[in-house]
């Protein structure tokens, strides 16, 4: 959301001024994964994974969000994950 960054936490959902990569920087690797250029999760969230378009990923977080792991991140994430 250009400069803001919208949380998410069970209900809540605040905007915050920093950018994706500047909270990316911030957090714990090992707890958070880059997803995609918009997204960032939370692995202890993480439910399901399925294969998707053209090497990429799904994930379906906890509450039943998916999200969409891109090709080049799917490879980092599935080394990380021991896929």
């Amino acid at each position: 959301m250009g400069n803001y960054v919208r949380l998410h936490f069970d209900d809540q959902k605040p905007l915050i001024l920093k950018s994706l990569n500047a909270l990316d920087e911030k957090l714990d690797p090992h707890a958070f994964f880059r997803a995609n250029r918009k997204h960032i999760i939370n692995l202890q969230w993480v439910e399901k994974i399925e294969p998707w378009f053209s090497g990429g990923l799904q994930v379906t977080l906890k509450g039943g969000e998916k999200n969409e792991i891109s090709r080049r991140q799917a490879i980092r994430f599935k080394e990380m994950m021991s896929l």
